[in-house]
């Protein structure tokens, strides 16, 4: 009988196994919200259960698969090298190092907890201790087999995936399938097939937001991760010695056109990914996720604050600002309640500036006495100023151009990478970096600028050749290099509030989100679509960095100003819109909103989101998003079209389950807007709450009290 021996933790709700055998192969067989039970792995099964997969160039691949990374060389020969269990400042951390007898490469699976959360980093630092190049082609940051093995029911039945399609303007379009649906139905012990997700270029959200949720039915868990990079990304599921495993990685080579040679004395650390487990469903896994996003986030002063930011651009300004078209926008949102007034793009350019950005110093003729003049008017309203900026890319036709050369912007074929009439900046190189730099420190010490909307329009594709192994290695290196460059920034103005914006919500990534404190969601125009995207927000950024578009429209009534207020009301404000031109009535709609977020929005950083109604479509005649903390609860409710009634103009009913709250006392009142038709009746016995809004394209507010 083979001796093997096992390292078993159980660290904030998680239960990791491993083990080690008489011939040094390292098996992770458990990780999950529940106890390991081995009769759930025959032994014969076991030898699937890799730390890690890794492939090199010219080395040989085992086994069925595909354009799957499964049975990779050296990953299937590496051997145990020794392990450490550490504490930090984080929680407790541990290291496993493997060693390949042949080429001399170690590799180190890092996996951090974090204390209180069910959640971990993972990670694998590659160093070559021989005297030969490697090339790497893929490299797992967390590889799980048996992700369905707790349960008797079929995978077919049991597994649930949850899947953030997202798209410009359509962000977050949760779907759930089985996996036959994906077309992985359970016939045979392994087979060629993948379930995958790959975003390839400089937008990480481009197609898919880089997480996902699987929950298993039957035994009453739920798997989550998400990948944290603001670039190329790749998950996939595989099936193999009958059971279902995930590979979970930062760029591949088959995937994203990322390759990496590894010189002797060299090393290469993969993209961090959080992985985590809960005992529930897919609102339990996103409140284990949103809490593990708050420890992981720069600490910062905007995420407790959430002040109300206007914005001039969407449905109002359309990015052409003038101080006559500015001022009494200022004066409006003054009134209002914003707390920052960020004017956004257009302020560098006298007319169509697309194509010529890049110098970043304001229009004369949009501003004759000067962008400081504006940016003063603000602040003597009592607001804090803010400009917007797109510091990755360089205009194709901009006057900055002359002081530039190749080395400065992303290369391949030997010409440089054009996209939308603009150039990919390439922040490797540190002239690049100094001219950011410069601009920054421009706006904020010169002009006064507390807030900057960090846009970025263009998605720079597969990469650079310039100074790389592959064009992906060129992108991952950009990618890393504007991050170090942003620390730089944070380091450098603490106090500054830099918004990530990528055509709304094309960088939606936790590399990205780890350091910014406000993530705009999406660019999306009409306040009625606009619903479902602020209802799934909470799922893939914390509520409090979700940043929501509100635009009352001048030629709207006050339902419409109701509904884009509920809109942004439990995340965080981005008001705008020409609220100078509305009513009385619809202004003081706006101002009783604000008024209203100002009360409760301490809670937002400390509350977790749930779905009552299911997660958010763009097909759902109703849409909920509740924020619960403690006793409290916020639920706004949205009756977004008249689909099952026919009757758009007439009261309908829809019931919430709260089921937590069942056979408690609840008080609950209407507390946006006030004086409005919103009836509901809570029954303590069923756990249900009963809703009636007035019509379609109608939105309410309701805040809950639980008594004793």
């Amino acid at each position: 009988m083979t001796k093997t021996r096992n390292i078993e933790m159980i660290e904030n709700g998680l239960h990791l196994v491993l083990e080690i055998t008489e011939e040094q192969d390292v098996r992770l067989l458990h990780f999950g919200a529940v106890p390991y039970d081995e009769r759930e792995i025959r032994e014969d099964q076991k030898q699937g259960f890799r730390l890690m997969e890794l492939q090199l160039t010219g080395e040989d691949r085992e086994e069925y698969h595909g354009r799957t990374h499964r049975a990779t060389y050296p990953g299937l020969r590496m051997r145990y090298a020794g392990h450490a269990d550490v504490r930090n400042e984080t929680g407790r951390k541990l290291e496993i190092t493997l060693k390949d007898p042949v080429t001399s490469l170690s590799a180190v699976q890092h996996i951090q907890f974090y204390d209180g959360v069910p959640t971990a980093r993972a990670w694998v630092v590659l160093s070559n201790e021989g005297t030969e190049e490697l090339g790497v082609e893929y490299v797992s940051s967390f590889t799980l087999t048996g992700i369905d093995k707790e349960g008797v029911r079929s995978r077919d039945e049991k597994m649930k995936l949850f899947i953030p399609h997202t798209g410009w303007q359509s962000e977050l379009q949760w779907r759930a399938y089985r996996l036959p649906e994906l077309g992985l139905s359970h016939l045979t012990d392994r087979s060629s097939k993948r379930i995958s997700c790959s975003n390839t270029g400089s937008w990480s959200a481009a197609e898919h937001i880089p997480m996902a949720v699987l929950e298993n039915e039957e035994a009453g868990t739920t798997l989550f991760w998400q990948i944290e990079h603001n670039g190329s990304w790749h998950w996939e599921i595989i099936d193999q010695n009958d059971y279902l495993t995930a590979l979970i990685s930062g760029p591949t080579e088959h995937d994203n056109h990322w390759w990496d040679k590894l010189a002797p004395g060299e090393r290469f650390v993969s993209i961090p990914v959080a992985v985590g487990s809960v005992s529930g469903g897919f609102d339990e896994a996103i409140g284990a996720l949103t809490r593990y996003r708050r420890k992981i986030r720069r600490p910062n002063e905007d995420n407790r604050l959430l002040r109300v930011i206007f914005n001039d651009y969407m449905n109002c300004l359309w990015g052409s600002p003038t101080t006559a078209k500015l001022l009494p926008l200022i004066d409006a949102a003054a009134e209002a309640g914003s707390e920052y007034f960020c004017i956004d793009a257009g302020w560098y350019a006298a007319g169509e500036w697309w194509d010529g950005v890049g110098e970043w110093l304001p229009s004369e003729e949009r501003f004759p006495e000067g962008i400081k003049y504006v940016l003063d008017y603000i602040r003597g309203k009592g607001m804090i100023p803010g400009l917007w900026l797109e510091l990755e890319v360089m205009g194709i036709h901009s006057p900055k151009l002359k002081d530039t050369d190749d080395s400065w912007f992303f290369m391949r074929h030997g010409k440089r990478v054009k996209d939308r009439s603009r150039y990919q900046l390439d922040y490797r190189n540190p002239a690049v970096r100094a001219h950011a730099t410069e601009v920054i420190r421009r706006l904020v010490e010169d002009y006064g600028v507390g807030y900057i909307k960090m846009d970025y329009n263009i998605n720079a594709g597969i990469g650079t050749e310039a100074g790389a192994d592959s064009v992906g290695d060129g992108l991952l290196q950009h990618n890393r290099a504007y991050l170090e460059w942003l620390d730089g920034i944070f380091a450098r103005y603490p106090d500054l509030v830099i918004e990530n914006c990528s055509s709304g919500g094309m960088r939606m990534d936790y590399a990205m989100l780890s350091r910014h404190s406000i993530q705009s969601t999406s660019d999306q125009e009409d306040y009625v679509n606009y619903a479902a995207i602020a209802a799934a927000s909470p799922s893939a950024l914390t509520p409090e960095q979700s940043a929501i578009w509100s635009y009352p429209l001048r030629e709207g009534d006050d339902e419409e100003v109701v509904f884009n207020m509920v809109n942004a009301l439990l995340l965080r404000v981005h008001q705008s819109g020409h609220l100078a031109e509305l009513s009385p009535r619809r202004r003081e709609l706006v101002k009783e909103a604000l008024d209203y977020y100002k009360t409760i929005r301490a809670d937002i950083p400390e509350a977790l989101p749930f779905w009552p109604l299911g997660l958010p479509t763009q097909q759902d005649e109703w849409v909920s998003l509740g924020l619960r903390r403690e006793d409290r609860v916020y639920l706004a409710v949205w009756r977004v079209r008249a689909v099952e009634t026919g009757h758009p103009h007439e009261p309908a009913e829809t019931t919430i389950p709260l089921d937590w709250l069942k056979g408690k006392p609840l008080q609950v009142r209407l507390a946006y807007p006030q004086g409005f038709a919103g009836d509901c009746a809570w029954s303590a016995e069923d756990g249900e709450l009963k809703v009636v809004l007035p019509a379609e394209k109608t939105a309410r507010l309701y805040e809950i009290t639980v008594g004793e």
